[in-house]
């Protein structure tokens, strides 16, 4: 009988250690990455601005006091860590065949002025991987921002405003077609950059619509070239009730979106454009405005912003340098009817950014995961008299902000 229970635990044990062994077997991964960041920035002039002048956007507008003298004429600086970031990546069993990941990332720049050094979400996302079909869920990148190609330089608003920024929850597919050719579909809905709220309230135009925001794009990729072309719908129900009445009113956009990266082992080039109506969710210039309709709903229409870049730097793994050029505009509406309201970055009832560029240049010295980065920026826009059609011209003033940089950055 002794014997009979020696065996029988025997086996029972060889069989719990057998099961556990497999357990620890099963190839879950994670790994906690991020990066500690300090930037110094020296400016100019008094420029829209974000989290207290860390991101630049635009030099403003002439403001003079009763001696004829430019109030936004001062200088500004500032010392900031907020841009430090913390992420953790996963990977774990297969899924229904498919090698499953998952990314939560976060940064300290919190989602207001009012919320700075607050932790804010970046990356919320899990992600399916079949050898030919690919399918993302949760928070990410905008499909407009392509994160392979995006400005390098090192002030942190990656081309802001020239470039589109930000992330939004998402659903995703990517197929590819061949080895060289990928189609991808994307439904997203807005989260931390949306449609300027008519009712004040926070992403209210995303919510109230029923129709999640669309976008299809195609890419093609081999060793050296990344290109791409890519559409997107954009609907928004500013208000669900106005003049009274309940309000079935809405504001569909349209933007286009092309992009290229030259990539070899000296140096690599970036290009990209952007044209479209109602651009506000991706930090760019412009938005919308509403119409007056009598007694009933008011009306809206997208302000057409239109932008391009480009941005060379060198692939040395010690020290690189580059150099920045964008160009932004915005032209308005159809309507020669001056609006009920604006909606809008860059342009309100009587003045407006008519257009901006922005050149500059960086040197990045890197030792292991160690980047010290100077550079120099020049950001130059045009403002004037807001018209009827919500373009702008007339009694235009021409201004500038210099910008000296220093980020110094540690990766894990």
């Amino acid at each position: 009988m002794k014997k009979k229970l020696l065996i029988i635990t025997i086996l029972f044990s060889s069989l719990v250690f057998s099961q556990e062994q497999k357990a620890q077997e099963v190839p879950y991964k994670v790994d906690v990455y991020g990066f500690a960041r300090v930037d110094y920035s020296w400016d100019t002039r008094q420029s829209a601005q974000v989290r207290e002048y860390h991101l630049n956007l635009w030099p403003l507008d002439e403001k003079l006091d009763t001696n004829g003298e430019d109030i936004n004429q001062t200088g500004a600086s500032n010392f900031l860590s907020v841009v430090s970031r913390l992420g953790v990546k996963a990977t774990g069993p297969n899924v229904w065949g498919a090698k499953v990941s998952g990314v939560l990332e976060g940064d300290f720049f919190g989602n207001t002025q009012q919320s700075i050094g607050l932790l804010r979400l970046r990356h919320a996302y899990a992600k399916l991987d079949w050898e030919k079909t690919a399918i993302t869920f949760g928070q990410t990148w905008y499909p407009t921002f392509i994160p392979e190609v995006f400005p390098g330089v090192a002030n942190f608003s990656t081309g802001i405003p020239f470039n589109p920024f930000g992330w939004a929850t998402q659903f995703r597919i990517d197929q590819k077609l061949n080895d060289k050719f990928r189609f991808s579909f994307i439904a997203y809905k807005d989260r931390e950059f949306g449609a300027f709220p008519a009712d004040g309230n926070q992403n209210s135009p995303v919510y109230n619509s029923v129709i999640p925001a669309m976008h299809g794009k195609i890419e093609f990729r081999n060793k050296s070239v990344l290109a791409g072309l890519g559409a997107e719908f954009y609907p928004n129900k500013p208000l669900i009730e106005s003049n009274g009445l309940k309000s079935n009113e809405t504001l569909n956009s349209t933007s286009l979106v092309g992009y290229f990266k030259y990539n070899n082992e000296k140096f690599h080039i970036k290009a990209y454009g952007i044209t479209g109506e109602n651009l506000h969710h991706l930090v760019m210039l412009g938005g919308y405005a509403s119409y007056a309709n009598g007694t009933q709903p008011v009306t809206y229409e997208g302000i057409k912003t239109n932008s391009v870049w480009i941005d060379i730097a060198s692939n040395s793994k010690k020290t690189a340098p580059g150099f920045f050029f964008g160009y932004t505009n915005q032209e308005g509406t159809s309507s020669s009817v001056a609006p009920a309201n604006i909606y809008a970055r860059g342009i309100n009832a009587t003045r407006g950014v008519k257009d901006m560029w922005r050149a500059s240049a960086r040197v990045d010295f890197k030792q292991n995961k160690f980047r010290l980065t100077p550079e120099l920026e020049y950001t130059a826009a045009t403002h004037g008299k807001t018209q009827n059609d919500l373009s702008i011209s007339g009694a235009e003033n021409k201004v500038g902000n210099f910008r000296a940089t220093v980020s110094a950055v540690y990766s894990f």
